[in-house]
């Protein structure tokens, strides 16, 4: 019997890895973006293996209601990765807040339309679990944890407000609609780049190697492997018993600790070793539960593997120059 799924978002970062692992894995794979016809952001997809037995594309776009109605009708897990993700814009309604509601509530809509859905695993994120004013340094965050809107939006925090809402947007209309929804709530996300394009996450440490900043961030964040982000989204399908929110993070680590480590393991890139922050106190490292995800059996894969597999992806795909 067919076993046929749809990821929205499909040529995106975590997407393409979720493509990879769920044709590995046998699946028929409906993949949503928002131009087939362009080779540039579909190539890589198509050249998959088994893309050209197993996956096929459908045009879809987060604010175009009911573009998503043929990717998911007649699927019975709908994957839903698609949401912007970026940090600096004129216009955070327009470029974050609404495509990530809109189209959260555009593709669950169909999820409800369609019968033979049988779950929808969302891509949500740590940061719609850990901004909130009320959280204590001593705190250890876990899946009740979610972030506060007004505060996100009192502090431009536009990134966080989106997915904090979307996933919210999420839970509201799968409890009307009767789906069975799961969220996965991963950290920054890097590894091994399958599409040719530069993510938020994978730049955040070229930035680190290129030279183009002098200073790390006084930000203390959660780090997580592309693969092992994949993995989770196919477990919480796959395990019948898995239920709600699932954060995906292999720890939470200030930027001084990530370019020492990049320091140790590529020294002769020219790495910052000043904090852009000093005159602050350092951000605290806060604990972070993963007890429920590795429930599923999850296992992640260690941060400094998960920096050397993200380097050495950023040379081969010519981001950044190899070191003499």
């Amino acid at each position: 019997m067919e076993k046929l799924v749809c990821v929205t978002g499909a040529s995106g970062f975590i997407a393409t890895w979720l493509v990879k692992l769920l044709l590995e894995r046998g699946y028929t794979v409906r993949a949503s973006v928002r131009d087939p016809e362009n080779a540039t952001k579909t190539a890589h997809l198509l050249g998959l293996p088994m893309a050209k037995e197993r996956l096929k594309l459908f045009k879809a776009d987060l604010l175009d209601y009911g573009s998503f109605d043929a990717a998911v009708d007649g699927c019975e897990a709908v994957f839903h990765t698609a949401s912007p993700f970026f940090f600096n814009t004129d216009n955070p309604e327009k470029d974050l807040i609404e495509p990530a509601v809109n189209g959260t509530r555009n593709v669950l809509n169909a999820c409800g339309k369609a019968k033979s859905v049988r779950r929808v695993i969302m891509t949500s994120s740590v940061a719609a679990v850990s901004y909130t004013p009320s959280r204590k340094p001593e705190d250890i965050v876990d899946e009740s944890f979610f972030s506060d809107v007004v505060y996100c939006r009192q502090n431009n925090l536009w990134y966080q407000s989106s997915k904090t809402e979307a996933e919210k947007e999420a839970w509201r209309i799968a409890k009307e609609q009767g789906l069975d929804l799961v969220t996965i709530n991963p950290a920054m996300v890097i590894g091994p780049l399958l599409q040719p394009t530069l993510n938020t996450s994978s730049a955040a440490i070229l930035r680190l190697l290129n030279g183009s900043t002098n200073t790390y961030l006084n930000v203390a964040l959660g780090w997580v492997h592309v693969k092992d982000v994949a993995e989770a989204h196919i477990l919480a399908y796959e395990i019948g018993e898995a239920s709600g929110r699932y954060i995906c993070a292999e720890s939470i680590i200030h930027y001084e600790r990530i370019t020492q480590m990049l320091r140790d393991l590529f020294p002769k890139y020219p790495i910052p070793s000043k904090c852009s922050d000093e005159s602050s106190p350092r951000a605290p490292e806060y604990t972070i539960c993963t007890d429920k995800v590795k429930s599923l059996g999850l296992k992640y894969t260690p941060i400094k593997q998960a920096l050397i597999d993200t380097v050495e992806s950023l040379v081969e795909n010519k981001f950044l120059q190899k070191a003499d």
